[in-house]
């Protein structure tokens, strides 16, 4: 019994591999993929930190001082840069479906799950690629680490798990409509609130007492905040939240739930639309 078991894991884990490589693969035959990507993010950070970096105060610091507040920013550019990544791979598993890929598949000995895997474990490689480049263009704004080279890294890890987790959301949009069109309208919809009722752009403590709850629950909040704790930046006033008291934790929490959550359902959609 433990040997069937280790053996269905390893050839999992080979399939997913072996996927992921595909992806990666056509990633570096279509290089304006990368390209398009790198560029949303890198306009947030100019935008944000030059237009509204003089207007909006962090508490605790000195008001309108736009240096400050590129500080307190960088987290939550680096979070939306993960998790809006997570419509561009919708949109590639719907694409595989709409093209047929998944009857191609099905004919091959493989994992079932091992499909999704790849394709998540690629654009995780993707968003990591994205997240570099972001962190240098950071550095030419003004953003700097404070707490360590190892504390940074342990902070672009928490990033970089919950992009992965919310991909599995993604997944699980791309395989529940028809077109990679609706899959790229679906994963923006919710991703929109998610992102600005947080403390990503603003201190949640500005927000209406409503607003203020939603936002220091909110499992992006938790990684921003987290984030910016391990990069020493300035994080505004801390809610009695729990989240907000134990952002990395939370963090944590939040990322492994939604993985096993949205993994088991896109996998058994998967299933089901592969039957």
């Amino acid at each position: 019994m433990t040997t069937t078991v280790i053996t269905a894991t390893t050839q999992s884990v080979r399939d997913s591999l072996v996927v992921a490589r595909r992806n990666l693969i056509r990633m570096s035959r279509i290089p304006e993929m990368v390209i398009f990507g790198l560029i949303q993010p890198i306009m947030f950070v100019v935008l944000f930190s030059y237009v509204f970096g003089g207007a909006i105060p962090v508490p605790g610091q000195s008001s309108g001082d736009p240096v400050t507040y590129r500080s307190f920013l960088m987290a939550g550019i680096f979070a939306q840069t993960v998790t809006f990544a997570t419509a561009g791979a919708g949109a590639g598993i719907a694409d595989d479906m709409h093209k047929g890929l998944i009857d191609r598949f099905r004919s091959l000995p493989m994992a079932r799950g091992a499909v999704l895997t790849g394709r998540t474990l690629a654009d995780l490689v993707q968003t990591a690629l994205t997240l570099v480049v972001l962190a240098i263009v950071a550095v030419i704004v003004g953003w700097r680490i404070h707490n360590g080279v190892f504390k940074a890294l342990a902070a672009f890890g928490l990033l970089l798990l919950l992009g992965y987790a919310f991909s599995w959301i993604g997944a699980l949009i791309g395989l529940s409509v028809r077109t990679p069109e609706a899959a790229t309208s679906g994963g923006l919809i919710w991703l929109f609130p998610l992102t600005f009722v947080s403390n990503a752009f603003v201190p949640s403590s500005s927000m209406p007492s409503f607003l203020r709850h939603i936002a220091d629950w909110n499992p992006f909040s938790a990684t921003v905040q987290a984030g910016r704790q391990l990069f020493g930046n300035p994080r505004g006033l801390v809610s009695d939240a729990w989240p907000m008291q134990h952002p990395v934790a939370a963090s944590l929490l939040w990322s492994v739930l939604i993985i096993v959550v949205f993994r088991t359902l896109a996998v058994r959609k998967y299933r089901s639309a592969a039957a």
